[in-house]
């Protein structure tokens, strides 16, 4: 039979657990503003500096998000500060190659703060409210490094998404690519954007492998959150 006092001591866990403030909070409402935000943040000087506040905030947030090693940290931060650099310079100079250099830069930066998120989730120890929220931040980070990848894949060989043509000098452009990674991460895949050539579909596999993977790891995770009747 169930004790009323353990339902209410599972709810005030519940509640414990996904309210609170921590690093990996804010590391997660931005994503999330920046995908809200993306649309509206495309056209004119000023929407794109604004657009680019936002990304730097992200990489800098997620260079200070987990702990980790001195050198861990410092190759995440200079990451960080290459990639800001990077973006502001293809922002005002409108390079096309410059912007290649910030998105393999951006790319890398964001695959290092996921690894340490990732870390800081497998990590012994209580599931905390930033510890899943760092597991929500990790997975539309995850998103976004495949999204810089494919990007880089059309910049070099134009055509390998479609359908139409992808001009990374239009507004919109990359964000198309965005709404593919994540369709592609939670395999929903409505087909609005499909990818054309062989090598473009193999990385689409390793994706759609890799959302699943990471779905399972935080579900084992997450299962360990609340002991048995007999442990209690």
């Amino acid at each position: 039979m169930t004790n009323p006092q353990d339902n209410a001591e599972s709810d005030a866990d519940l509640a414990q657990m996904v309210i609170g403030l921590g690093p990996c909070t804010y590391l997660l409402l931005l994503l999330l503003g920046l995908i809200l935000l993306f649309p509206f943040l495309e056209e004119g000087l000023f929407a794109r500096m604004l657009l680019g506040i936002l990304f730097s905030a992200v990489l800098l947030v997620g260079a200070f998000a987990t702990r980790q090693t001195r050198s861990g940290f410092i190759l995440k931060l200079c990451l960080a500060l290459l990639g800001i650099g990077l973006q502001w310079a293809a922002l005002w100079t409108k390079s096309i190659p410059t912007l290649e250099l910030a998105g393999i830069t951006y790319a890398a930066s964001l695959a290092v703060s996921f690894s340490g998120v990732l870390r800081y989730l497998l990590k012994r120890g209580p599931i905390t409210a930033d510890k899943l929220h760092g597991a929500l931040a990790g997975y539309i980070m995850l998103a976004f490094v495949w999204s810089f990848i494919y990007a880089l894949v059309e910049i070099s060989a134009a055509g390998s998404f479609g359908p139409g043509n992808f001009d990374f000098r239009q507004p919109g452009t990359f964000f198309k690519l965005i709404y593919f990674s994540f369709t592609t991460l939670t395999t929903t895949g409505y087909g609005d954007v499909i990818p054309l050539t062989n090598h473009a579909r193999s990385l689409v596999m390793v994706e759609e492998f890799s959302g699943v993977f990471y779905v399972g790891v935080v579900i084992a995770r997450l299962a360990g959150i609340y002991p048995s009747h007999q442990a209690r």
